[in-house]
C-alpha cells in the first residue's frame, strides 16, 4: 500500500496544479479543480499542459514522452488532443477542455497503477506452509515415540523417553526454515552490490521463473536522444557545409532534432556560417537568410508546399523512414540541399543483451512503445527482438502484458518512463531502469536496475535461476537428512549427541551452500 500511495504522489506531480483560463475575455489562473469541460486554456511556449483537451487556435510541438513514450515531440493543430503532463515546446496554444481533472488521462494512468498493484495477491513461501505443519507433526512424534512403546509393548521408560528427546532435537526445523532466507538475503546483498536493487525474495525468486520480457524502447533500449544518422548531398554541396548551414539555422531553436543537428555539427567540426532573420515555421521547419540567400529546414512537407519534390528524393526519405528515421530537408525554395535523417539511437549493449536472454532460455522478448510503427519495427528488427507492438498508449501496455501473462505464465516488463508504471505493476516482475527512470517507475517496480545498465538483465535472471537452485538443494538436503536421522533413532542407533550434530551439521551446511551465491557474478 505505501508503494502504490508513492507511486499515485509521483504520478500527481507531472501535471501543474493550475492552470490559466480566458473566461469572458479575461484571463484568470485557478486551480485545475475548478477547471470545467469546455472551459477555454491558454498554454504558453515552454509550459507544462494542466488539463486534457482539443487545439482550438495555435500550432505547436509537444513532448509528450511521458505519457506515451513516443521519442519525439508531436506537431499539433487544430482539432488535435493535447494531454495533462506534457509539455509545450514551442508556439502559444489555445485548448478547450474535454476533462475533468479526475478523468484526464494521466489520472487514469493512476488509476491503472492502483488496479494492478491490487490484483497482486501475496505469495507466501513452501517452508513457511510447510514448516506450519511439520513443527507440529514433529512434536506429536516424538510424544509418541517417548509414551506409546512402554505403553503398549512394555519398553523401558527411560530408553523411550530419551529416543523421543532425540526426535525433537533431530526434528528441529533450524535448517529447513533457514533454508530460503539465507539463499535470499545472500542473493539480494550480491546483487545489491552490483547496482541492482531488488525489493524482496518473492521478486528474486519470480525473476527465475520467467519466460517472456517485454521492453519499453525509449531510454530502455534505445538512449532516449536523437542523433543525426545520414546526411545525404544532393546539390554538389559536401556535408560539411550541409551540416554548417543546418545547425546556423537551428541554433536559434529549441527542438530535440535541432539539438541533434548542433551536436553533431561540433563533434564533425562542420563549417561555419552566420544566419539571420530567422523564423520557425511550427510545426514543419525553420528559415532564415544565410550570405545574402534565403535557406530552408524542415519536415518533407514544408517543401512540398516550396516546390516539387523529385522520385528519387521521395524514395530516399521513404527508405529512411522505413528504417524508422525522422528525415529533414535543407533546401531554397529553387532546390533540395540535402537530406538529414534523425534517430533515436539504440544503446550499443542492446543486441547482445537481447541475444544473450535467449541463450540463456527466455522464450520470447517483445518491444511495446508509443512510437509509430516504421520506427518501432526497425528498432525491434535491428535488435533481434521476437516481436514489436507500436503506437501504444499506457492502457494499451498494461493490456498487452496482461495478453502476454495468459498466454507465457511470468512475463517481466523493463521501462523507465510513467507510461510504463501500470504495465510494470501487472507484470510478473517490473524491472526499472534506474538512473534514467522516473520515481513512478521506480516505486511501482519490483527491481531497479540503479545505474541505468541493462546488461545487469541477464545477471539479475541468472542469479535468480541459481537462488532458486540453491533453496531447492537446501530443501532437499535439509529434508533428506531429517528423514534419515528419524529412521535411525527408532532401533536407537541414533543418540542425542548424534542428533545434535545432525541438526547443526545440516544448519551449517545449508548456510554455507547459500554462501555461494556470493560469488555469482555477470558474464557476457
Amino acid at each position: 500500500m505505501d508503494k502504490a500511495r508513492q507511486s499515485i504522489r509521483s504520478l500527481m506531480d507531472i501535471a501543474p496544479n493550475r492552470a490559466t483560463i480566458s473566461r469572458d475575455n479575461e484571463l484568470i489562473e485557478m486551480d485545475v479543480e475548478d477547471i470545467q469541460v469546455d472551459d477555454i486554456m491558454i498554454i504558453k511556449s515552454g509550459e507544462k499542459i494542466a488539463m486534457d483537451g482539443i487545439v482550438i487556435k495555435g500550432q505547436s510541438s509537444i513532448n509528450q514522452s511521458s505519457i506515451t513514450g513516443e521519442s519525439i515531440p508531436v506537431y499539433k493543430t487544430l482539432n488535435d488532443e493535447v494531454f495533462a503532463g506534457t509539455l509545450n515546446e514551442e508556439g502559444s496554444l489555445t485548448v478547450k477542455v474535454t476533462k475533468l481533472v479526475k478523468d484526464t488521462t494521466i489520472a487514469k494512468i493512476i488509476h491503472l497503477v492502483e488496479e494492478a498493484q491490487a490484483e497482486r495477491a501475496p505469495s507466501q513461501l513452501f517452508v513457511d506452509k510447510f514448516a506450519k505443519y511439520y513443527t507440529p507433526a514433529i512434536m506429536i512424534i516424538a510424544l509418541f515415540v517417548a509414551i506409546l512403546p512402554p505403553l503398549l509393548i512394555g519398553g523401558i521408560w527411560s530408553e523411550w523417553i530419551y529416543r523421543g528427546l532425540a526426535v525433537l532435537v533431530v526434528g528441529c526445523p533450524c535448517a529447513l526454515v533457514i533454508s530460503t532466507p539465507v539463499a535470499i538475503v545472500t542473493a539480494i546483498g550480491n546483487a545489491a552490490r552490483r547496482g541492482v536493487l531488488i525489493k524482496g525474495g518473492i521478486h528474486l525468486e519470480e525473476a527465475g521463473k520467467l519466460n517472456a520480457i517485454a521492453f519499453d524502447k525509449t531510454g530502455t533500449l534505445t538512449e532516449g536522444k536523437p542523433e543525426v544518422t545520414n546526411i545525404i548531398a544532393l546539390s554538389g554541396m559536401n556535408e560539411k557545409a550541409i551540416l554548417g548551414i543546418s545547425q546556423a539555422i537551428e541554433s536559434f531553436s529549441t527542438h530535440p532534432l535541432a539539438s541533434a543537428i548542433i551536436r553533431k555539427a561540433k563533434n564533425d567540426q562542420a563549417e561555419k556560417y552566420m544566419a539571420s532573420d530567422f523564423q520557425s515555421i511550427t510545426g514543419k521547419g525553420a528559415k532564415a537568410i544565410i550570405e545574402n540567400k534565403e535557406y530552408f529546414i524542415g519536415s518533407p512537407s514544408l517543401f512540398t508546399e516550396i516546390l516539387t519534390i523529385s522520385n528519387e528524393v521521395h524514395q530516399q526519405i521513404g527508405d529512411l523512414q522505413t528504417q524508422g528515421k525522422t528525415v529533414m530537408l535543407l533546401g531554397t525554395n529553387q532546390q533540395i540541399i540535402g537530406l538529414i535523417a534523425v534517430a533515436d539511437q539504440v544503446r550499443k549493449e542492446s543486441i547482445a543483451i537481447i541475444r544473450n536472454l535467449h541463450q540463456i532460455g527466455i522464450k520470447k522478448t517483445i518491444m511495446l512503445t508509443g512510437d509509430n510503427k516504421a520506427t518501432g519495427e526497425a528498432i525491434g528488427n535491428q535488435l533481434g527482438l521476437t516481436e514489436t507492438k507500436a503506437e501504444l498508449l499506457p492502457e494499451d501496455k498494461l493490456n498487452e502484458i496482461k495478453d502476454l501473462r495468459n498466454q507465457y505464465g511470468k512475463i517481466a516488463m523493463v521501462g523507465d518512463g510513467v507510461n510504463d508504471a501500470p504495465a510494470l505493476a501487472a507484470s510478473t516482475v517490473g524491472i526499472a531502469m534506474g538512473g534514467a527512470g522516473t520515481d513512478t517507475a521506480l516505486e511501482t517496480a519490483d527491481i531497479a536496475l540503479m545505474a541505468d545498465d541493462l546488461e545487469k538483465l541477464p545477471y539479475t535472471i541468472a542469479l535468480s535461476r541459481k537462488t532458486m537452485t540453491i533453496i531447492k538443494q537446501n530443501i532437499f538436503f535439509a529434508l533428506g537428512l531429517k528423514l534419515l536421522a528419524l529412521l535411525l533413532i527408532i532401533p536407537g542407533w541414533l543418540t542425542l549427541w548424534l542428533a545434535i550434530f545432525a541438526d547443526m551439521g545440516a544448519t551449517l551446511i545449508v548456510v554455507l551452500n547459500s554462501l555461494r551465491l556470493m560469488k555469482t557474478k555477470y558474464s557476457k
